[in-house]
């Protein structure tokens, strides 16, 4: 009976051992993801912007409010992807216009990574895009280096550059900008009038995007706690003169939103921890328990016998 004990010790301390490297070096990154079952909502605001109003033909200036959800498509996801629906809305407060902008994307995208993927309807309002890049998240243990970001203003990804260390809400975070050079984003028609023009025939626009995006990455979990946005937009003519504003703004996410991302990011990173750290050291200070245990059960076994 003592010999079946000790064996027992020994080899339940053995699995022990052997389990706890595997769990911190492998089992632990497969275990970690981006969730299928995303739902989250994200406020942002931006203060003075400057944006051409269809309905009064004009420009305004007004404080806006911006509304992000963000779904996730179980049904479509897998053993490697998740599929994030994401509707946004854009609220005139100083005018009381709602509804200014009306948007919304369907991004599919590496759980382990972050990195967009092609499939599953991937689109930017009722138009196919391809993706490339980072999409919502940096991967875990996130890099101070340069990363391709999908913007999805421009759909395109473009260089996002890691610029230094910092802090949101005491959580050490890596900051990273993204200059987005001039894209043209789309060509409507609009009557020459409106645009500061002679006569009232209609004429071709091209809709113009150019800006910056700092992104606020807590690096354990790759997560975005918070995020800034210089935006220009403007309206030219096929000439390819500037003829109005059409969203010029600063748009930065609200201190709520920003707290909630910062104890998700938090959460996050403890979880990791448990599973990298805490959970392997436990198993391998028993795993060396038990087998010291049954080497000194197995040599006091004969000693009781004689």
């Amino acid at each position: 009976m003592g010999r079946i004990s000790t064996l027992v010790l020994i080899g339940v301390g053995a699995f022990f051992i052997a389990l706890a490297p595997l769990l911190k070096f492998w089992a632990a990154g497969k275990i970690i993801s981006a969730p299928a079952d995303q739902w989250g909502v994200t406020r942002l605001e931006a203060k003075g912007a400057q944006y051409f109003s269809t309905q009064d033909l004009k420009v305004l200036t007004a404080d806006l409010d911006v509304i992000v959800t963000t779904r996730g498509d179980v049904k479509e996801a897998n053993s490697s992807r998740v599929v994030w629906d994401e509707a946004t809305i854009v609220n005139d407060v100083t005018n009381h216009r709602p509804q200014i902008v009306i948007s919304d994307r369907r991004s599919a995208f590496d759980k382990y990574t972050g990195v967009g993927m092609n499939c599953c309807d991937v689109k930017i309002g009722n138009t196919p895009v391809t993706l490339e890049g980072q999409i919502y998240k940096f991967p875990f243990d996130t890099e101070k280096k340069t990363y391709r970001v999908f913007n999805g203003t421009a759909g395109k990804a473009f260089d996002a550059r890691f610029v230094r260390e910092d802090t949101v809400n005491g959580l050490p975070v890596y900051v990273f900008e993204q200059d987005v050079p001039p894209t043209k984003t789309e060509t409507r028609s609009a009557p020459a009038n409106v645009l500061g023009m002679t006569g009232t025939a209609m004429v071709q626009v091209d809709r113009w995007y150019d800006g910056k995006v700092t992104y606020y990455i807590e690096p354990t979990t790759g997560s975005p706690v918070r995020q800034d946005q210089q935006r220009h937009e403007v309206l030219k003519t096929q000439d390819g003169v500037e003829r109005s504003p059409a969203f010029v703004a600063d748009v930065k996410m609200t201190d709520r939103t920003v707290n909630d991302l910062v104890a998700q990011a938090e959460d996050g990173k403890s979880k990791i921890n448990l599973l990298r750290n805490i959970v392997p050291l436990v198993l391998l200070i028993v795993g060396v328990v038990l087998v010291g245990a049954g080497i000194l059960l197995g040599r006091r076994s004969p000693q009781a016998s004689a």
